[in-house]
């Protein structure tokens, strides 16, 4: 595998980990810390600046896919590996 993809990978799930101490600090709420990552999704599906194949644009759209799955896990209490997230967000797109 790609050195590059592993990192990747520990850079999303580090970013879960804040996003989960940010609401646990009441930074932001779960609301506000969905409706954050909502916008960067948007903003991603909105750019049509860039001639992107749906490929890419799933590939660009995966870290905030799992980012948000991400923060409705915690608010369930639950948490999950990488592996099972790569595989809901394949499940719900």
């Amino acid at each position: 595998m790609n050195t590059a993809n592993l990192q990747l990978k520990g850079l999303i799930m580090a970013m879960a980990s804040i996003c989960d101490a940010i609401v646990e600090k009441e930074l932001l709420t779960h609301q506000e810390l969905n409706a954050a990552l909502a916008k960067a999704r948007k903003a991603v599906e909105d750019d049509d600046d860039h001639e992107l194949s749906d490929a890419n644009r799933a590939a660009i759209l995966f870290p905030i896919r799992v980012l948000m799955l991400a923060d409705e896990a915690n608010k369930r209490g639950e948490r999950f590996t990488f592996s099972d997230y790569a595989k809901l967000v394949g499940k719900l797109t």
